[in-house]
């Protein structure tokens, strides 16, 4: 199993560290790294985006569940 077809299974705090690692590499790793996280970082960027998008909707879901009123048996 390749590490991109890892990254549905990893933690959200897994993904953005290993999109974090990958981003560092493409900048400051030797060739044989800046190879490797050019192939994962397309990927990467689509997960955690994907993943933030979804904590956004949830987290906003939980606060107009908050706000709507509660009825009072009577």
């Amino acid at each position: 199993m390749t590490l991109i077809e890892k990254i549905p299974t990893m933690t959200d705090e897994e993904v953005v560290n290993l999109l974090a690692n990958a981003r560092r590499l493409q900048e400051t790793g030797d060739e044989r790294q800046q190879a490797a996280a050019a192939e994962l970082l397309p990927a990467l960027e689509v997960a955690a985006t994907e993943r933030r998008t979804e904590r956004l909707a949830a987290a906003q879901a939980k606060r107009a569940a908050a706000r709507k009123p509660k009825k009072v048996a009577a």
